[in-house]
């Protein structure tokens, strides 16, 4: 069962075809927004907003959890780079600030998801429905054993330094990810390795919700579960005017994935929320 947490009042104040599918439509042209209602593993209703950028090759996915946090998420194609920010809403009564930001940097496979193009043609037939993912890709967990300079961070992607700019000590990668983008489009190790700087993470460093002392140093954890996305599409067969056999684009492959990320922080009243997770 999620918990609930109490949120500062001021927080709230101060912030190419045409096809028709079971439940989407494929257009030629234009961009697209989708609105998307999609229920969590214990039934509660999530609404993630997915949107197609084709001039900067990117998506962008938004969406809240049900303690409040704000799940950014920017598919950056060209630089295969995956950013996942999110914004953990403070709890008044344990004098925590009116929020925190942090930022996950790691490398993106281009098949992992549909094409911006692709992204950009569909459209909901029945926007009210609530949607199920096709196929569950389960949970992956990540040691983000790296911090990013945001100064610097246009050498991993341009993008970074726009969604992350107040997570500035809070932005992290791993050297998985550095070695995956050397191999890519992006730049030498040497190049993208002067962004980063190595985090003080061992796998013997105490978790923080096993850390009795505020003050310490711990390993925090959050979780990030995409609850329905479309990660692929599906193709059909059929004959054209001369009786060809041809294949064509006849609608999308849907997924649900979850990550759950740990990092290190200098001290533990910065991350009491981890006492609540499993």
């Amino acid at each position: 069962m999620a918990t609930c947490r109490r949120l500062h009042p001021s927080f709230w104040s101060s912030f190419g075809l045409l096809f028709i599918i079971i439940d989407f439509l494929i257009f030629g042209i234009g961009s697209a927004q989708l609105v998307v209602n999609v229920k969590n593993a214990g039934g509660d209703l999530i609404q993630e907003t997915i949107e197609a950028d084709t001039a900067q090759d990117i998506i962008s996915m938004d969406f809240q959890k049900l303690d409040g946090t704000l799940i950014k998420i920017i598919l950056d194609f060209r630089s295969e780079v995956q950013i996942t920010r999110l914004t953990i809403l403070g709890e008044e009564e344990r004098r925590e600030k009116l929020y925190q930001r942090l930022c996950f940097v790691n490398h993106l496979q281009k098949t992992s998801f549909i094409s911006t193009d692709a992204m950009s043609k569909l459209r909901q037939k029945n926007p009210g429905t609530v949607r199920n993912p096709e196929e569950d890709l389960g949970r992956e967990q990540l040691q983000m054993d790296m911090s990013v300079n945001l100064d610097r961070a246009s050498r991993i992607s341009k993008h970074i330094k726009d969604v992350c700019t107040e997570a500035k000590t809070t932005t992290y990668t791993r050297e998985t990810d550095l070695k995956l983008w050397s191999k890519g489009v992006n730049a030498t190790f040497s190049t993208l390795s002067g962004a980063v700087q190595r985090q003080p993470f061992a796998k013997s460093s105490p978790r923080c919700r096993d850390t009795v002392d505020f003050w310490k140093p711990c390993v925090c954890h959050v979780d990030v579960c995409i609850g329905w996305y479309p990660c692929g599409l599906k193709y059909c067969r059929g004959r054209d005017s001369a009786g060809n056999n041809v294949n064509y684009r006849c609608g999308i492959k849907t997924c649900k994935k979850c990550r759950g990320l740990d990092y290190y922080i200098a001290q533990k009243t910065s991350c009491l929320w981890d006492d609540h997770i499993n």
